[in-house]
């Protein structure tokens, strides 16, 4: 009786992941920045552009951050995306329907590699994200999942579960944003972003 209980909740773990997968639909169609609300000043300084499937993210000369954010807002949502580092001390990440926004890089005030932990305005990194020594690859594509459900954030590194987060700034529905720190020179390499609505 319990091997058949057992055999019951794990098919239904794997159902409602693929569920979950098949609604996972494009937010960046690989050739341009349609969808994305495009910040003032880009065309010059070239902070976003899509190159052959991919979103490239780089500071121009002048050293200035910003934020790429989605026409879309969202409520509960997975989202899903592979990244890869590139040339200086890498600090971006996703906005998670408002500030609160999931790390990727060095963090500029702790000066280590705080990827696919919290960064929530007025608390810093109140926990941090296990095993990314071992699964991040510096020079090589990871791909993340986010899933944001009410207050409660989750993150996967390369299928592994690595952080999950209750956020009290976290707000009800909003866009995801694509950031691009200020105050160094830095390039970074986005592709394959999907989201999934959930209930």
């Amino acid at each position: 009786m319990k091997s058949k209980f057992l055999f019951f909740i794990v098919s239904l773990f794997f159902a409602s992941t693929v569920i979950a997968e098949t609604k996972l639909k494009s937010v960046f169609n690989g050739k341009d920045l349609s969808g994305w609300v495009v910040p003032k000043g880009n065309s010059e300084a070239g902070w976003y552009s899509a190159v052959d499937g991919v979103l490239k993210i780089k500071n121009g000369p002048k050293k200035k951050g910003s934020i790429l954010w989605s026409k879309n807002k969202y409520r509960n949502f997975i989202m899903e995306f592979d990244f890869r580092f590139g040339e200086g001390t890498v600090d971006s990440g996703v906005h998670v329907r408002n500030q609160d926004q999931i790390q990727i890089g060095i963090s500029g005030s702790l000066k280590r590699d705080m990827t696919c932990s919290p960064y929530i305005p007025g608390k810093g990194y109140p926990v941090e994200a296990k095993n990314i020594k071992k699964l991040l690859k510096l020079k090589d594509w990871n791909t993340m999942r986010i899933k944001a459900v009410g207050k409660q954030y989750s993150v996967w590194l390369k299928g592994e579960k690595v952080m999950t987060y209750k956020s009290d700034s976290a707000i009800d529905e909003g866009p995801v944003g694509i950031q691009l720190h200020g105050n160094r020179i830095m390039s970074i390499d986005y592709r394959n972003l999907k989201i999934a609505k959930l209930p």
